[in-house]
Parts: structure tokens; C-alpha cells; sequence
């Protein structure tokens, strides 16, 4: 959105680029005249090409008709000099205003003009970042403006007051693509999982690390799926101590995430297989949730299945494994043996009623 503004700021600027060069072959009346010419069909062209009004364009054309006259009136172009300090100050003004007051001009108006486009905690990160940076970049260019309007030349003034405000920007946003593409080639070397909606409809992508940074709460697909053998018994594995979630804690048969590019039923194969060597089952689909941790946001596919295939334990992944009666596991609900997830879910899908168990099996 920043970039925007500044491709927005530079259309509305031409008629001070065109009145200074009028103003060297003409004079500053002539110079006027050309310039506010020049505005106003620069407000038709707009009108015309995109049925807006651009009220930037307005805006400028009109300050520099203001200043203009008061600067011929009075003989003196220092009030025409500080109009492009005047145009910033308003711009300030509203990013200002965007940053600390009570409501985000600037978020309001790219959600306006993006239509639906969600925003996720990341994203508005970064643009409250850009904003300050956007801030703090036009307080100094205006100090410059006015430091040249009362004590520099002409030239000096033509160079700072128009095309030092653009390398500025230029800089600072080179800067983010050369951060960015640093960023990314770090990025690329870890798993990357699908960004989905609740109803689980694609629409982004990230890093494992940023999904799992705690901040972001991107929602991310997972596959869950519980074992039961021909006793109606489940099987829970026992996360490893190493793991830096719930370790040490009784989990769901087996859990995972998806992969980019991964459908939900490739995921849940390749997890049974990785997890508990499991080559040959039927899997049953009981239910679809969100679920949210102090450190991710999880869009969770569980299914069930019944087999007599005996699972084999990943020991890199899993400490041990066992069936579990599910009277034993209602019996220490809430005693910090199981992941929090995994006594959500058990209460959703076991509990509930004995039907939904004899169903899903």
C-alpha cells in the first residue's frame, strides 16, 4: 500500500515539475498559467481514462494556484516553495493518523480498493512497518524541503523538493527487495504448507516457521487419524521428548501436517506410513476443525479406521505406542497425560454419544 501511495503521489506532482521548468523560459506568471493548464487536463485525462475524480490532482492543482498567486502578489516565490512540503504534510498527516489514532486510514482504504482480500497479523505487520518507515522518510524530506525553500538555490530546491523524495523511497524500498529475497532463499529451504480457509478453500502459502511462530496464526491443513483394532480399543502414541510441543504426551494414532501441493488423502497415507507403517486401511472422514495453540492454528481433517495391522513405531518420531480401552482414556481426561488437542477431539467425536463411535468403525 505504501508504494501505492507513492506511485499515487507522482501524477498529482507534474504540474510543479512542468510550472518550474515554464517558470525558467517564461516567468512565473506564465509559468502559472502553463502549470494549472496542465493540471486540469491531467484531471480530465484521469476522469476520462478511469471515471474518476483524483482528488490528489485537485488537491495539488489547487495549493499551486493559491501559492501562486500569494507568490506574485507579494514578489516572492517562497510561498510557491514550500507547497511541496505543504502536499507532504498531509500525506504525514494521514499516516499519522493511521499509526496512532483510532482508526487505520490506510488499512481501511487497501481493504476497500482489494475487496475481499483477507489481511492476515503478518501482512498487517509488515505494512504498519512500511507505514512508520513511510512516516518517518516524508517528516525528513519536508524538513529538506523547507531547508532549501529558505536557503538554497533554486536548482537545489527543483532537486530536493521532487526527485530526491522518489530516490529516498527508491532506497528504502531496494532495501526490502534485497531483505526480501534473502528472506526467501532462507524461506526456500523449509516445508512450505497450503494457507486455508475454515471451510479449507486454498489461499496462500508460508513456511513451516512462520505458521509456527506464534504470531502469525495462519491457518494450516493437518490430517488426523485414529486406530482402532476389532476391540474397539485406540491407539495413542507418545510424542517424543524432544518435540517442542506437549512433548511426553499421549497424541492422536496419527497426526500431520499437509504439504503444499499435497491432497488430504495423500497426506494422511504418507503420515500413517511414516508414523506407524500402516500400508493397508480404510479411513473413515468424522469431522473438520479449527483448532488454535499459544503457537499455531491448525485446520484439522480427522478420520478413523479399524485394523488388525499391527503399527510399527517410528522410534525418530515417537516414543512408544499402545491401545488404550476407551473407558481407561475418559478415565484420565484432564490429568495432563494427553495433548490438549487430543482430549479436544476425543470429547468431540468418542464422547458425545457411543453412536458416533460404532459409526466411524
Amino acid at each position: 500500500m505504501t508504494l501505492s501511495l507513492l506511485k499515487k503521489l507522482l501524477p498529482g506532482l507534474i504540474p510543479l515539475f512542468i510550472f518550474i521548468l515554464a517558470d525558467e523560459i517564461w516567468g512565473t506568471k506564465v509559468g502559472l498559467y502553463v502549470a494549472l493548464g496542465s493540471g486540469v487536463g491531467e484531471f480530465l485525462f484521469y476522469y476520462i481514462k478511469d471515471k474518476i475524480i483524483d482528488k490528489f490532482i485537485l488537491l495539488d492543482t489547487g495549493l499551486l494556484l493559491i501559492l501562486g498567486i500569494v507568490s506574485i502578489a507579494l514578489e516572492n516565490d517562497i510561498f510557491f516553495k514550500i507547497k511541496p512540503a505543504l502536499i507532504e504534510a498531509i500525506l504525514l498527516s494521514v499516516i499519522g493518523f493511521s499509526l496512532w489514532g483510532p482508526k487505520n486510514l490506510i488499512m481501511a482504504m487497501s481493504k476497500r480498493y482489494m475487496g475481499e482480500m483477507h489481511f492476515d497479523s503478518e501482512q498487517e505487520k509488515a505494512m504498519r512497518i512500511n507505514m512508520m518507515a513511510m512516516f518517518w522518510i516524508t517528516a525528513f524530506h519536508i524538513l529538506l524541503v523547507l531547508f532549501s525553500a529558505l536557503y538554497m538555490s533554486k536548482e537545489a530546491w527543483f532537486f530536493i523538493s521532487g526527485g530526491l523524495f522518489y530516490i529516498l523511497f527508491a532506497a528504502y524500498f531496494g532495501y526490502l527487495w534485497i531483505k526480501n529475497k534473502i528472506t526467501n532463499r532462507w524461506y526456500n529451504q523449509e516445508e512450505w504448507f497450503p494457507i486455508v480457509t475454515s471451510e479449507g478453500r486454498i489461499i496462500g502459502k508460508a513456511p513451516r516457521s512462520v505458521c509456527h511462530n506464534g504470531t502469525s496464526m495462519l491457518l494450516h491443513p493437518v490430517v488426523h487419524l485414529h486406530l482402532f483394532n476389532n476391540s474397539g480399543e485406540l491407539f495413542l502414541q507418545k510424542r517424543a521428548l524432544t518435540k517442542d510441543i506437549q512433548p511426553g504426551k499421549w497424541d492422536t494414532s496419527v497426526g500431520g501436517h499437509i504439504d503444499l501441493g499435497e491432497t488430504i488423502e495423500t497426506a494422511l497415507s504418507r503420515e500413517a506410513k511414516e508414523e506407524l507403517g500402516l500400508t493397508s486401511f480404510e479411513p473413515v472422514f468424522i469431522g473438520r476443525y479449527v483448532w488454535e495453540s499459544t503457537r499455531e492454528k491448525e485446520l484439522v481433517n480427522s478420520f478413523s479406521t479399524t485394523s488388525e495391522e499391527i503399527p510399527i513405531v517410528n522410534k525418530e518420531e515417537i516414543d512408544e505406542g499402545r491401545f488404550w480401552s476407551l473407558k481407561e482414556i475418559q478415565e484420565n481426561l484432564g490429568k495432563d497425560i494427553f495433548t490438549p488437542n487430543f482430549e479436544n477431539e476425543f470429547r468431540m467425536f468418542f464422547i458425545i454419544s457411543r453412536k458416533t463411535i460404532k459409526s466411524v468403525n
